[in-house]
């Protein structure tokens, strides 16, 4: 069906899930979950009034920080970045305030032009991997555990399951769960990005592949990874709290240690993602 043949127009939410669960019965066999977020300008223009441009800047890496939750709506046009810049410019007392917002927006519109650029170059590697091992050592099929999220780390479950239920994660679980896949795993980092862009609502091709290479270290200097103490502090413990695997998970150790572990192969330089 084509979209001008799309019906636009439905007596509650509960209608318009049901219709668009008749239409692509294949994605709703695959996922069911209907998430939360709701669509549409009105919508949008709520979250847009909620921002604070100032406790963005002081709280964005944590997972209960203060986020904007606009990726959606900049992602299906709803809004755009240069809406959002005046508005916020407009919340604080100095441009200056509203900076560390304005760049993360900067970095959006960056990846547009990139894919823009390349198309569907944004699948490919644009460097090789910075990680001591060849493409051929990294697996093409996503493991069923971290689709399920069955793997016994709390954490990596928990964000497999908020990604398959709600269809958003904080950026630091994206970027969490990319490392774990593409490192600990040794998964392609396409592999993830494609089941990335099965739920996200936000899911842009530009931005998500890009930070995905940005990760693996195909679109970087080096590669990105984390450990436990860092997990710990951006969430406040609240996985690591009720992990039975705490102080003796996969990311247990200092940032040299993990190099040490993850990339043996690799020239002896300062790495990682504190």
């Amino acid at each position: 069906m084509s979209e001008n043949n799309m019906r636009r127009g439905f007596s509650s939410r509960e209608d318009l899930i049901a219709y668009v669960r008749g239409q692509f019965p294949d994605a709703a066999q695959r996922d069911d979950h209907v998430s939360e977020i709701r669509g549409g300008r009105a919508a949008a223009q709520a979250q847009l009034w909620k921002i604070d441009p100032v406790r963005y800047a002081a709280t964005r890496n944590q997972l209960n920080g203060g986020v904007t939750r606009l990726s959606a709506y900049l992602r299906h046009g709803v809004l755009s970045l240069v809406e959002v810049k005046r508005f916020a410019i407009g919340r604080v007392r100095q441009p200056r305030d509203a900076e560390k917002l304005i760049n993360e927006l900067g970095w959006r519109d960056y990846f547009q032009r990139v894919y823009k650029a390349i198309g569907e170059g944004i699948w490919q590697d644009q460097e090789a991997y910075k990680t001591g091992f060849q493409i051929n050592h990294y697996a093409d099929q996503l493991p069923d555990d971290v689709r399920d999220g069955t793997t016994g780390l709390k954490c990596m479950d928990a964000f497999s399951r908020e990604l398959r239920e709600t269809g958003y994660l904080h950026n630091h679980a994206r970027m969490w769960m990319s490392a774990y896949l593409i490192h600990w795993r040794r998964v392609k980092w396409q592999t993830g990005a494609y089941w990335f862009l099965q739920h996200l609502l936000d899911g842009d091709p530009a931005s998500n592949n890009l930070s995905w290479q940005w990760v693996a270290s195909t679109f970087s200097q080096k590669p990105y990874i984390f450990n436990r103490e860092n997990v710990e502090r951006l969430t406040k413990g609240v996985y690591c709290s009720m992990c039975p695997l705490y102080r003796k998970c996969d990311f247990e150790g200092s940032y040299e240690q993990l190099e040490a572990q993850l990339f043996p192969n690799r020239d002896s330089e300062t790495n990682g993602g504190r």
